[in-house]
């Protein structure tokens, strides 16, 4: 780990971001974002666009800020293709069992719970409050919203997002590229894409 860091969005989530980095010992924090009308996030500087990725690599780490799975998906690519490897950022507060397995580029925001035996794969953002019980498989570019809950034994496929105090039963699967509304609340597998909302979910559209 370096002690500079490259953060890609220059959005709130992205200030969020940076409060954690700052806690795990980044002195110099940055921001990259397309919108050249932005020069600040916050109290940090927005220093150039995502044309400017390859720029800083000999010097910063890097980590995307967007909440958009498939803009954050399209931007790691990005990163891939110049050999840029991505930072884990964990909030200090966050509870993770020594068993979880956390891959490049995923965020865990503030008072989290990660057990035992949990897969976090790449660049997903476990948002505040979130909790992940045993044994689940998260995929790649997944967004856990604030204060929801997955019990044990759940796969999340790629890209999906869950909304915000929603909640998983256990033994569940829910495909790629789902969103589950706030307030949700999961009791049986999805195998459809699409928009799910309700207590217990059915398919919006």
């Amino acid at each position: 780990m370096r002690d500079k860091l490259v953060i890609i969005g220059a959005s709130g989530h992205g200030k969020v971001i940076a409060d954690i980095a700052r806690l795990n010992g980044y002195h110099e924090i940055v921001f990259l974002d397309d919108d050249k009308s932005k020069n600040k996030n916050g109290i940090y500087d927005v220093i150039g666009t995502s044309k400017d990725i390859e720029v800083y690599k000999k010097e910063y780490d890097y980590i995307i800020a967007i909440g958009n799975n498939a803009i954050r998906e399209n931007i790691a690519k990005q990163l891939n293709a110049k050999n840029i490897i991505q930072s884990i950022l964990i909030h200090p507060s966050a509870v993770i069992d020594k068993t979880a397995v956390i891959e490049e580029g995923t965020v865990i925001m503030a008072n989290a719970v990660v057990n035992a035996d949990v897969t976090i794969k790449k660049c997903c953002i476990i948002n505040t409050a979130a909790t992940i019980d045993h044994d689940c498989v998260i995929e790649d570019f997944v967004h856990i919203s604030p204060g929801a809950h997955i019990a044990g034994t759940v796969y999340i496929g790629k890209a999906t997002w869950i909304g915000v105090g929603s909640s998983i039963v256990n033994n569940l699967t829910i495909c790629n590229d789902c969103i589950i509304g706030a307030g949700s609340t999961v009791i049986a597998d999805i195998k459809t894409k699409g928009t799910y909302v309700g207590c217990p979910v059915s398919k919006k559209g």
